[in-house]
């Protein structure tokens, strides 16, 4: 976590903007001077070790990581399936605070996939052993080699928290993630409610519904709640989806 010693964090003032969720920004001050980071440019958050918590999670109080993956445990529990059988590939993993929370409830193995180095570099020194491998890479370009190796680890479980929408992963990209998980396995993710809303321009609403409607995911929970406040307080509402792969 940051210290007295790391960078003084500063949210706009309020009313001083009308921004949209990707529009977000905040400033730090380092060495006296003062810079403005974007709260999707996480290139630059995962530079600093601590800063991704200290923005998310105690400033803009954002709870997904704990909620979904509490969602999966008790929907494994109802279907009376044991969480230590889960072999989870975590799209989006950023600096690991899913595969922790996958670390919680006892999961077999993860394996952690983001387009970014500085995700994988952030989850390597922040929480060090807790992936069984991390790519970063782009799932739909794969190098055969890697490809193999993510086919033989027999994933039964996909995750993907607040990596959704806003052009920070493309549905072919997840995908892509999804068709690496075995028939029958579990996929658990949130995706902004507007964004599985009818008229939705980024393309999930269109792919979940046909996946939906033509049986290859069966829906088991489907939960509405505050993903985090926005800068200016306003509550942030995603929708979190625990759903099941079948064989079609």
């Amino acid at each position: 976590m940051l210290s007295e010693k790391d960078p003084q964090v500063h949210l706009p003032r309020a009313g001083a903007y009308t921004l949209d969720q990707d529009e977000e920004f905040f400033e730090i001050v380092e060495d006296g001077q003062r810079r403005r980071i974007r709260c999707h440019d996480y290139r630059e958050i995962y530079a600093v070790p601590g800063l991704y918590e200290r923005i998310f999670t105690d400033v803009l109080s954002c709870c997904s990581p704990q909620v979904v993956v509490d969602l999966l445990d008790e929907t494994l529990i109802r279907q009376e399936q044991n969480p230590n059988e889960l072999r989870a590939v975590d799209l989006g993993a950023g600096n690991g605070m899913v595969a922790e929370e996958l670390d919680r409830i006892g999961a077999d193995s993860i394996v952690g996939v983001d387009l970014l180095d500085e995700a994988k570099e952030a989850a390597e020194r922040d929480r060090p052993g807790l992936y069984d491998a991390y790519h970063a890479l782009n799932l739909t370009e794969l190098d055969p080699a890697i490809r193999h190796d993510l086919e033989s680890r027999e994933f039964n479980c996909l995750t993907c928290v607040a990596a959704l929408g806003f052009g920070d992963m493309p549905p072919d990209a997840f995908r892509a993630a999804y068709d690496l998980v075995a028939p029958g396995g579990w996929i658990a993710f949130n995706i902004r409610d507007q964004f599985i809303a009818s008229g939705d321009a980024t393309g999930f609403g269109g792919l979940l519904d046909r996946m939906f409607d033509d049986g290859e995911l069966v829906e088991h929970t489907r939960h509405r709640y505050p993903h985090r406040v926005s800068v200016s307080g306003e509550p942030l509402h995603y929708v979190a989806i625990i759903a099941q792969k079948t064989a079609r």
